[in-house]
């Protein structure tokens, strides 16, 4: 958004990052793609793209102490609404106020009753025209990079215990959230509350070998299954999170990694706490088994995987993100299969590859065929394997902050001139492509409904 400081707004542990240098050179948060002063603009871009859903998130340092940030977001929803264009609105994509950072962040159990008094202020405020609440964007990039691996703020390199421990606050905080919801809320306001779990696909790099499959299977379930199964299964961990940590805590004869346990009244409490599966989607990774009597709590080791990529994947500008359609189809199944079934949507709630900052930004032809070919999987899902998919939100309307890679990587359908104190804002190839496929898809949408009207209105009396 930029406008860090503006109108009140206090710190975030981002705005904190960028200002101790640990963003690529140096760059920051404080003005961003200025989404802040460009409502207006930005709404009109939507318009153009005829997108009928807009996913955004509150940065809950800017909504307290003061009230113009809540002037801000009331002014994007509303616009939104008069634009045809509903908001999916998210309460934590990583903006954590420093305040509360200082007092042990998501490692401070006390975070949980804070938040749920936050959350119950945007239900209140807002709740009248939002009817889509994500709860948490990506929880395991927050428990992994910011308390793991410390790639995010705040920091925190200690992947065998901060990071399970923040993991098991932020499943508690989302179920109590939901329930605020459902008891105070949802009778009047109508609306639905989920959580957006991001996920690679894990293909079993020899397939024939059982333990690389088990070594995928572990991958799926040390990556997705660690908040999807408690919130959309029983309400604990998977019997093979468990396991394996146990495992490995017994081979080196000490904690290497501590997995919080849930009691029996805390597992009625986060089992079934969501009305949609939202899903993060990029790319997919080849796994196999990696036997080694190492003990040191990284991710790989405590999980007994290795992670590959086949080489005839193509690249991108992102090191981490190979172009591998299919893997998205095989996730949606997978998804289906062990958490949704035909009881609860998918939302597919973010996919899209960036494009290096600095030459032709805006003929970006990869993308393009990025886009192709990810929807198109996704449609096989749906037609051929009847997976409930709901949506599909490309990552992102504009080039925005990228966290540690700052502005080097650019994300958006139409680009941004950081360069440019007014933050001028181009329409890239990918964003007429998109704008052609809503059209496509709003045009069917309209023949349908009027051959309904002509031919079955009369006789059937039902509404479309």
């Amino acid at each position: 958004e930029g406008g860090w400081a503006e109108d009140g707004k206090g710190e975030s542990f981002w705005d904190w990052f960028g200002q101790q240098g640990h963003v690529h050179m140096n760059q920051t948060t404080n003005v961003a793609c200025d989404s802040y002063h460009k409502i207006d603009y930005d709404i009109y871009l939507l318009r153009g793209l005829q997108s009928k859903l807009y996913k955004f998130s509150i940065s809950w340092p800017r909504i307290f102490p003061t009230p113009q940030g809540v002037n801000y977001y009331n002014k994007l929803i509303n616009s939104l609404l008069d634009s045809n264009t509903e908001p999916m609105v998210t309460l934590f994509h990583w903006d954590l106020p420093q305040t509360l950072q200082d007092l042990s962040g998501w490692q401070n159990e006390s975070i949980i009753d804070t938040f749920a008094d936050y959350a119950d202020f945007c239900f209140a405020t807002f709740g009248d025209r939002v009817k889509f609440w994500i709860t948490f964007h990506e929880p395991w990039v927050i428990s992994y990079a910011g308390y793991g691996t410390g790639q995010h703020p705040p920091g925190i390199t200690d992947p065998g215990v901060a990071s399970y421990k923040v993991a098991h606050s932020i499943i508690k905080v989302h179920a109590k959230a939901w329930h605020l919801y459902d008891d105070r809320y949802r009778s009047q306001q109508h609306g639905k509350v989920g959580i957006v779990l991001n996920s690679d696909w894990a293909e079993p790099k020899t397939p024939t070998s059982s333990e690389d499959v088990k070594a995928a299977e572990r991958y799926m379930h040390f990556m997705l299954g660690w908040f999807a199964h408690p919130i959309f299964v029983n309400g604990d961990y998977p019997d093979i999170l468990k396991s394996q940590i146990q495992q490995k805590n017994q081979q080196c004869s000490i904690s290497v990694a501590i997995l919080p346990s849930f009691s029996e009244e805390e597992k009625s409490i986060v089992k079934g706490t969501a009305d949609f599966f939202g899903l993060s989607h990029y790319t997919s990774r080849l796994i196999s088994t990696a036997v080694n009597d190492t003990c040191i709590p990284a991710y790989e080791n405590v999980g007994n995987f290795s992670q590959h990529v086949d080489p005839s994947w193509p690249q991108t500008a992102s090191s981490w993100i190979r172009v591998v359609p299919w893997g998205l189809r095989r996730l949606l199944k997978f998804v289906s299969q062990e958490y949704t079934g035909t009881r609860i949507p998918i939302y597919i709630a973010r996919n899209g590859v960036p494009t290096e900052d600095g030459g032709d930004v805006i003929n970006d032809m990869k993308r393009m065929d990025y886009f192709r070919l990810y929807i198109n999987e996704a449609l096989k899902a749906i037609k051929l394997d009847a997976v409930d998919v709901r949506t599909y939100i490309a990552r992102s309307l504009i080039d925005g902050f990228e966290g540690p890679v700052g502005y080097s990587q650019l994300f958006g359908l139409h680009h941004v001139n950081f360069e440019d104190g007014n933050r001028q804002r181009t329409p890239k190839e990918s964003a007429y492509f998109f704008s052609s496929i809503t059209h496509t898809l709003l045009k069917a949408h309209a023949k349908v409904y009027h051959m309904y009207d002509g031919k079955y209105r009369v006789s059937q009396g039902l509404f479309l």
